[in-house]
């Protein structure tokens, strides 16, 4: 009894936030005093997703892998932050997506979670960690979530497995979002990165496997690389949103992995041109080089850090004690470089004077 008691005071005197872990699908409105209704500026959720869905709002999703991104998507207000297995050729180099691992993919959750508190985050299960069966597939999906800190998962394709695993994750309570169309993990059986949906059999498979997706439980779709029309008729015929990459204007929403859109490389098999449907709204990959040059260049001359960058100082005091202290250990050039440096650096040399020196 007087354990219980001391408990529940301890409980009172602690913040909420110290229990209440930050994830969006916490639930709302509950009658045990759970979170206050969510404003604007806090987590998105699945049901602020139905609801824009509803209003034929468009929803804004990036693909990102760290920390920094993160900490953009979530100021830009950017709605889904997905952690792709596309982090394999983006980030670590690799050809395809089929080489990364679970543990692998958990540290890319883990750094998104910590830098993204809005968007709604989804991540990967990645090839070769949910197609042996249900069991493996809820096993990873868990793991997605409990150490990746995610708020859903993302699969690929519509086989029967496939179906299988998203109803048995749902099953498990955890949101899945499916995806269709051109499905990277599948290269091998596609026979490369190819677009779908281009015959009368492809396009129908596409909207096939959507609603199976649907059926299943799945809260979205990703469609990518069909064409227009095809999406527009699976967007039509499903009641959850779909989510377009390369699949025109007539989706619910828009996806599009970062370093792409802002121009900062591409993809190993996309190493001389920019993937067709992705748009680029800034060449920071221009504006990275370009500093990177400057960088070298100014070390290599000598005017980088220089006084302005060099900004903890010692007395002039402690300057000739520490001189001294060097000449005692037999230092002499060790302590004739200290006071040279103690000179230029309290005396910088003016900028005319700099020009008149190398003009000479």
């Amino acid at each position: 009894m007087a354990f219980s008691t001391i408990s529940r005071a301890f409980l009172a005197s602690r913040p909420t936030s110290l229990f209440l872990r930050c994830m969006s699908n916490v639930p709302e409105n509950t009658v045990y005093g759970g979170p206050k209704v969510q404003s604007p500026n806090q987590r998105v959720t699945l049901t602020h997703l139905r609801q824009k869905h509803k209003k034929g709002e468009p929803i804004t999703v990036v693909t990102a892998y760290d920390y920094p991104s993160a900490v953009h998507l979530d100021t830009a207000g950017i709605d889904i932050c997905l952690v792709g297995d596309s982090a394999a050729m983006v980030v670590h180099g690799y050809d395809t997506t089929l080489p990364i691992s679970v543990d692998e993919m958990l540290v890319h959750c883990r750094a998104v979670a910590r830098g993204a508190k809005r968007p709604l985050l989804i991540g990967d299960l990645p090839f070769g960690s949910y197609e042996s069966s249900s069991t493996q597939a809820v096993d990873t999906a868990v793991r997605i979530l409990k150490e990746g800190g995610m708020d859903a998962i993302k699969l690929e394709g519509g086989s029967p497995s496939r179906i299988n695993a998203a109803k048995a994750i749902v099953e498990a309570g955890i949101a899945v979002m499916g995806h269709v169309g051109l499905t990277p993990q599948a290269i091998s059986v596609l026979g490369g990165f190819r677009p779908q949906g281009k015959n009368v059999a492809s396009a129908v498979k596409v909207v096939e496997t959507a609603l199976a997706l649907q059926e299943a439980g799945c809260f979205s779709v990703v469609l990518e690389c069909v064409p227009p029309p095809v999406a527009a008729a699976a967007t039509s015929a499903l009641r959850i949103p779909t989510i377009g990459i390369g699949a025109g204007p007539f989706c619910s929403g828009q996806v599009l992995v970062y370093h792409d859109l802002l121009g900062m490389l591409q993809h190993p098999h996309h190493a001389k041109v920019t993937p067709k449907f992705c748009k680029q709204y800034a060449r920071v990959g221009d504006v990275i080089n370009k500093a990177l040059v400057e960088y070298k260049e100014e070390v290599s001359s000598g005017k980088f850090p220089g006084p302005a960058f060099s900004p903890y100082k010692i007395s002039s005091t402690d300057v000739s004690a520490f001189l001294n202290e060097l000449q005692k250990l037999g230092l002499d050039k060790a302590a004739s470089a200290a006071a040279e440096a103690s000179e230029k650096i309290e005396k910088p040399e003016s900028p005319v004077a700099d020009e008149q020196r190398k003009s000479d």
